[in-house]
């Protein structure tokens, strides 16, 4: 995972995994990306056991390190949040060797690296706004006066980072274009304007399959689009909707034939 002592303890769900495993009396073992290695074929790691609390002001403990193969452990959790890089990548490479020695990791390496959480959404267009992937400038200029107003936003993003809105005709346009695709050399992603973001957008847990029946609705700051908690969204527990479980069950199988157990 990221480095714990970083992380936002109040609405990390890390954390919250953690918690839950603890209370199931799991042994729990920390380590970020600068512990793993590969060596001879085998994958190894330096690890502290930790123990977790919740408490937004002391929420762990890590014990002395030490240093195993991954083999050892019953299940690995990749928890790394994005940027989807190259660092990202060969962790993966790493994590899979453990994986075919024999040890659960959730989610998949393979599945990690097939699945970009941005551009697997190509999956199910009729679940989506109008959406492009595109490194031309120009696409995304005829995309905007396509759709009036469009989202804009990198694919390996995350916590609302480098995502802006763009009418027809904004001025601003080809310096966010130029700045979001370097000129034309990075791939991106836009999207036609949903309204309803005022009311929020939800994140819908979906485990070995199955959704969880709440759902976490994040809702944009007053005179903001970007309902991300890190851009200052607030969140609120509901249950889910119809429209919520069909969307669900529609992405459901296709996640589980790819042994994604926690999405």
């Amino acid at each position: 995972m990221d480095p714990i002592e970083s992380i936002k303890p109040v609405k990390d769900s890390t954390l919250a995994m953690l918690l839950a495993a603890q209370r199931k009396d799991w042994d729990l073992w920390y380590m970020n990306l600068d512990d793993l290695r590969l060596e001879n074929g085998i994958a190894i790691a330096q690890m502290c056991q930790v123990t977790v609390r919740d408490d937004k002001d002391d929420w762990f403990t890590l014990g002395e390190m030490i240093e195993q193969p991954l083999t050892e452990l019953d299940i690995v959790l990749m928890r790394k949040d994005p940027p989807f890089n190259m660092e990202y990548i060969y962790v993966t490479y790493i994590l899979e060797i453990a994986e075919k020695a024999g040890v659960l990791v959730s989610n998949p390496p393979q599945a990690l690296r097939d699945i970009n959480e941005k551009a697997a959404t190509a999956w199910f267009p009729h679940l989506c706004p109008a959406t492009l992937i595109s490194r031309s400038m120009d696409e995304m200029r005829r995309f905007a006066k396509q759709h009036k107003k469009i989202v804009v936003k990198p694919l390996d993003g995350m916590g609302g980072k480098s995502i802006f809105a763009i009418t027809d005709g904004d001025p601003n346009t080809n310096v966010i274009l130029e700045t979001l695709t370097d000129f034309g050399a990075r791939f991106a992603m836009a999207q036609a304007f949903v309204t309803e973001i005022s009311e929020g957008d939800k994140r819908i847990l979906i485990v070995d399959g199955e959704a969880a029946p709440y759902t976490l609705a994040r809702i944009p700051k007053k005179g903001e689009n970007r309902g991300n908690l890190a851009a200052g969204a607030t969140a609120r527990g509901l249950p889910l909707s119809d429209s919520d479980k069909k969307i669900a069950q529609a992405i459901a199988p296709a996640l589980v034939k790819r042994g994604l157990l926690f999405v």
